[in-house]
């Protein structure tokens, strides 16, 4: 069972984690939701088309203009209290590595933190425990906040996932975090080029044969354009087949730009495992 803020999730329940970007050069929306009203026109339509989690982000994950933690603060804080206010239901992940940050977006309502760049401040875990919020474990190859890999090797690369991932998540545990509100992530593209990436999905099972739920962020990313040659706005499709074997292999949780495709996506295969009833059955029963 996965427990994120008011929602509990079964074993086989997918769940879809919208990403709502509040910086003002994202790689894949420009700033289209860096002022308040769109940002918020877009959890409206997320919520709507099926997303249980809003991830709210202050930093480009790319290199870029420095952002300081009060400057990530002030475009999240204000934020994510007006969600809780509107949508009090929602799950509210905030993605950050910095502790300052997750202890002020913890204190007006955040429900998840999102740290995606393998626990590089370790005090965020603490907040997570503190405040009695969920954890995400990722892996990113050991490398710095907003930097990109550079001839990045490794003898096995899943064996690093798991051994990081799985370090980090007993840790968060044993600081407090409520096991069953711990994610680990295998982090595609940080810390990995695209065979890497590739691989990590692959091999996306021994993940979710550890025990904790998976969750994979591979909206858009440059692994799939990579691998498909395609500029950042034709990855959808791309993503759509990765998503696809993802949730076969396991994955619980999704953090995509494309919440109605997704969800048809996950249904579709949750459907052909078994564990979705087809929403319409009439074909050859008339």
């Amino acid at each position: 069972m996965l427990r994120l803020g008011r929602r509990e999730f079964g074993a086989h329940e997918p769940v879809i984690m919208a990403i709502v970007n509040r910086t003002p050069d994202s790689f894949y929306d420009q700033g289209a939701t860096f002022r308040d009203e769109p940002a918020l026109a877009r959890v409206e339509q997320a919520v709507s088309e099926g997303a249980a989690i809003i991830d709210i982000g202050g930093v480009k994950a790319g290199p870029g203009e420095e952002v300081t933690a009060e400057e990530e603060a002030r475009r999240t804080v204000g934020f994510v209290a007006e969600v809780r206010r509107r949508f009090p239901d929602v799950i509210i992940s905030v993605d950050t590595w910095r502790h300052e940050v997750g202890e002020a977006v913890c204190d007006v309502g955040a429900d998840l933190l999102n740290d995606a760049w393998g626990g590089v401040d370790p005090r965020l875990a603490e907040v997570a425990g503190r405040y009695g919020v969920g954890l995400v474990c990722t892996h990113a190859g050991e490398t710095q906040p907003r930097t990109r890999p550079h001839r990045i090797a490794y003898d096995d690369v899943m064996a690093d996932i798991l051994r990081v991932t799985v370090g980090l998540a007993e840790r968060a545990v044993a600081v407090g975090v409520a096991r069953e509100s711990v994610l680990i992530d295998p982090g595609h593209d940080f810390g990995k080029n695209t065979r890497h990436s590739l691989e990590a999905t692959r091999r996306l099972g021994e993940m979710v044969d550890t025990g904790w739920p998976v969750l994979v962020s591979l909206s858009n990313k440059d692994f799939v354009g990579e691998t498909l040659d395609r500029p950042v706005k034709e990855r959808v499709v791309g993503t759509l087949a990765t998503t696809a074997v993802s949730a076969w292999l396991g994955a619980q949780v999704y953090r995509v730009h494309e919440v109605a495709e997704t969800r048809q996506v996950l249904d579709m295969v949750a459907s052909i495992a078994g564990h979705r009833p087809p929403a319409v059955a009439r074909r050859g029963l008339a």
